[in-house]
């Protein structure tokens, strides 16, 4: 609980108004254990999600408003209703929902896990953002292929090395993108989060990294890709090799910070092309209201 609190009290938006969101997090710990199963709660503007207790990407959004500020706040910025988005390991949705259900763009959603990726379908059916996503029940890598993924541990189920077992594990399915997105739209913003797999998905994302109409990818960098064998250094470069430059975004002041490297904090990096469009779009963006606040 003291790891949740100290969350809480060092998000930049929750920071802001502490009171209500220790609040928020004490009535859900109530009500979670109260009346145990599926809650409904009111997000961003008017999109919802279903929730229950132990969904730990969920409920930090109960929390603290934007569980991942700094990038859900440039998602929410940047896209326009006329863009295409692609959610690379969605989790339940809170990325997707994001894009299509408060700004209206199409998305394409990938989520292995078969049980996770019914509560990804079941919060795109709760916002009647069907015709708008894209819901595919398959992981992204480098080739087509099967590969062993966990289960049951929430937002951290993974791909398997090989010979590495997990008392909860099944086959799932995956492909490249560039495999997927060749009949279809280039998205102008990509989430990476696949638990250190993320230099498999580029690896597969050639075509698709090379294409001018993609501006902007939030990846996931943590460490976790040492899981594998993987030096994320060599990630950047890649990036860097594409026309990417590193960067962290600030919601509240619309400005970006360019890194050295991966952004040195815990979670994600920004990666961005052609940073005058995109300073420009998020200078005329339409704010968003959450927990009370318009940003």
């Amino acid at each position: 609980m003291s790891d949740i609190l100290n969350f809480i009290f060092n998000h930049p938006l929750s920071s802001r108004q502490k009171f209500r969101a220790v609040l928020r997090f004490i009535l859900w710990q109530l009500v979670s254990r109260l009346v145990p199963g599926n809650h409904v709660h009111k997000w961003v503007n008017s999109v919802r999600f279903h929730v229950r207790k132990g969904e730990t990407g969920l409920t930090g959004n109960i929390y603290t408003g934007l569980h991942e500020f700094e990038d859900m706040g440039f998602l929410l910025h940047f896209l326009r209703k006329e863009d295409y988005f692609a959610d690379i390991g969605a989790n339940s949705g809170s990325y997707t929902l994001l894009a299509s259900g408060v700004i209206g763009a199409q998305s394409i959603a990938f989520e292995p896990d078969p049980g996770t990726f019914m509560r990804l379908e079941c919060n795109v059916r709760l916002n009647r953002i069907d015709s708008l996503v894209d819901c595919r029940n398959i992981g992204i890598g480098a080739k087509s292929g099967n590969v062993e993924f966990s289960t049951g541990n929430d937002t951290t189920n993974r791909v398997l090395n090989a010979g590495e077992t997990s008392n909860d594990s099944i086959t799932v399915g995956i492909d490249s993108l560039d495999s997927i997105l060749e009949h279809l739209e280039t998205p102008a913003l990509i989430k990476i989060d696949v638990e250190g797999f993320e230099t498999m998905v580029i690896k597969g994302a050639e075509k698709t990294l090379r294409n001018p109409g993609l501006h902007a990818v939030i990846m996931e960098l943590n460490g976790s890709g040492n899981l594998y064998g993987f030096d994320e250094k060599h990630l950047v470069e890649t990036m860097s090799a594409y026309g990417f430059s590193a960067f962290r975004y600030d919601p509240w002041t619309r400005k970006l910070d360019s890194l050295e490297g991966s952004n040195h904090n815990p979670g994600n990096t920004l990666f961005l092309r052609d940073t005058d469009h995109v300073l420009e779009r998020l200078k005329f963006a339409n704010p968003f209201r959450v927990c009370g606040l318009e940003i």
